[in-house]
C-alpha cells in the first residue's frame, strides 16, 4: 500500500483559491477522510492528489517519490467515484476486465482476479448481468471491484455513496469499512457527510473554504474542536453556544461568568482579551429542578427513543440537550442547566479559534 503526504499544496483557478497551503499526511494502510461543505476544496484536494488535477503549488509525496505534476496513470492509483462511471454496454464481468486488458494480463490471470475480487464483493452471480439492470448498491460494488481488481497502492473516492439512497447507503458504509478492514489499502475518501466520515474514518482533515480547519482522529475533533466552524458542523445535534461577550482570561483561569453565574472551565492556559464564546456539547448539559444551575426554559422535545433532544431557552440562546428519554420535561415549564465542566470549549469570538486549556492542549497542538 502507500504512505501519502501533502505539503503547503495550493490550487489557484484565476483568482479563486479553492485550496490554500493544505498540508496533512495519510499513514500506509488509514481509512483517511476529507470532510467539508460544498465547495471547501476537499474534491479538488483530492484530484490533484490523483493526478486529475495540477496543482498551483506544493507537493504531492507518493510512499516519499514527488508526483505533483506526474499524471494519473503514472501513480498507480484507483479512482472511484460518485456516479459510478462504468460502461452501460458491458455486463459486470466486462467492465472488470477493462483495466486489466488494458493493462496486458494472461486470460488466467484475469479470471483469477475476477473470481477473487467477486467473491469479495458478493457480486459472483451479477458477473453476466448488464450494469444497466443492477441497483444503485450493485452498480457501486461494481464500480469498486474494478478499482479492487487492479491491486492499486491506493484508492480515492469521491462521495462514491452520495448517489445512494439512506438505506443503501448505511449498508454500503459498513461494507465499504469492512473492506479495508480486510484489504488494509489507502483509502482517502471525500464526503461532505459527517456522520459517514465519523463512522469510517481513522483519521479525518476538515475542510472550509479551501482551507484546513482540523486534522485528527474523529473522536478527538468531536470532542475538542479547533474552531467554532468544526464544533458546528461535526455532531448531530451541533456544538451549543453560548456568548460571555467581552472577555479577559489569564493562565490558570477555571471559571466564567454568565450573567450572575459561575461555570467551572478546564483550566486556562493563555492570555485573552476580546469576545468570548463558550461551546458545549448537548450531551454535557445536565437538566436540573434544583435550584442550583443557570435558569432556562423548556421551548421543545425531540424523542429519538433511548434518548430525547431537549430544547430550552436561555436569555436570547436556544441551546438542545440529550437527555434520557425518560424524563418528563413540560413546555413552557422552568429548568436549570448545569455544564459538565470537564467538557467545554472556549472561543475567540472573532477568529472562531479555541482557546487552549488542560483538556484540549494535546489535540490542538496535533491538529
Amino acid at each position: 500500500m502507500a504512505e501519502i503526504e501533502i505539503k503547503n499544496l495550493r490550487k489557484e483557478f484565476g483568482e479563486f483559491v479553492a485550496v490554500q497551503d493544505s498540508t496533512f499526511k495519510v499513514e500506509d494502510g488509514e481509512f483517511f477522510m476529507l470532510l467539508g461543505p460544498s465547495g471547501c476544496g476537499k474534491t479538488t484536494t483530492l484530484r490533484m492528489m490523483a493526478g486529475l488535477e495540477l496543482p498551483t503549488s506544493g507537493q504531492i509525496l507518493i510512499d516519499g517519490e514527488d508526483v505533483s505534476f506526474k499524471r494519473a496513470r503514472e501513480r498507480d492509483i484507483a479512482f472511484v467515484f460518485q456516479m459510478y462511471a462504468l460502461y452501460p454496454h458491458l455486463n459486470v464481468r466486462q467492465n472488470l476486465e477493462y483495466p486489466l486488458k488494458s493493462q496486458g494480463f494472461s486470460k488466467a490471470l484475469i479470471n483469477e482476479k475476477i473470481a477473487e475480487v467477486a467473491a469479495i464483493l458478493r457480486i459472483e452471480q451479477l458477473l453476466n448481468s448488464p450494469v444497466g439492470r443492477l441497483s444503485g448498491g450493485d452498480r457501486q460494488r461494481v464500480a469498486l471491484g474494478r478499482a479492487i481488481v487492479r491491486d492499486p497502492c491506493a484508492f480515492f473516492m469521491d462521495e462514491p455513496l452520495g448517489a445512494l439512497d439512506a438505506e443503501f447507503r448505511e449498508e454500503m458504509a459498513e461494507e465499504l469499512r469492512a473492506l479495508h478492514d480486510r484489504m488494509r489499502a489507502t483509502t482517502i475518501y471525500v464526503t461532505h457527510d459527517q456522520l459517514e466520515a465519523m463512522q469510517m474514518g481513522d483519521k479525518i482533515v476538515v475542510m472550509n473554504h479551501g482551507v484546513i480547519e482540523q486534522f485528527g482522529v474523529p473522536q478527538d475533533i468531536y470532542d475538542w474542536p479547533a474552531t467554532k466552524f468544526v464544533a458546528d458542523f461535526i455532531g448531530s445535534p451541533a456544538m451549543n453556544f453560548l456568548s460571555l461577550g467581552n472577555y479577559k482570561l489569564c493562565p490558570g483561569d477555571s471559571v466564567v461568568a454568565f450573567n450572575d453565574h459561575q461555570i467551572k472551565i478546564p483550566n486556562n492556559l493563555e492570555d485573552f482579551d476580546g469576545h468570548l464564546d463558550m461551546g458545549v456539547r448537548p450531551e454535557h448539559i445536565t437538566l436540573s429542578r434544583e435550584s442550583e444551575g443557570i435558569p432556562a426554559t423548556v421551548l421543545a422535545s425531540e424523542y429519538l427513543g433511548t434518548t430525547q433532544i431537549v430544547s430550552v431557552q436561555v436569555d436570547r440562546s436556544v441551546l438542545k440537550a440529550r437527555v434520557s428519554a425518560t424524563d418528563d420535561y413540560m413546555i413552557g415549564s422552568p429548568i436549570n442547566l448545569v455544564f459538565d465542566a470537564r467538557n467545554i470549549s472556549l472561543f475567540d469570538h472573532s477568529s472562531g479559534k479555541a482557546l487552549r486549556s488542560d483538556a484540549n492542549q494535546e489535540v490542538l497542538a496535533g491538529g
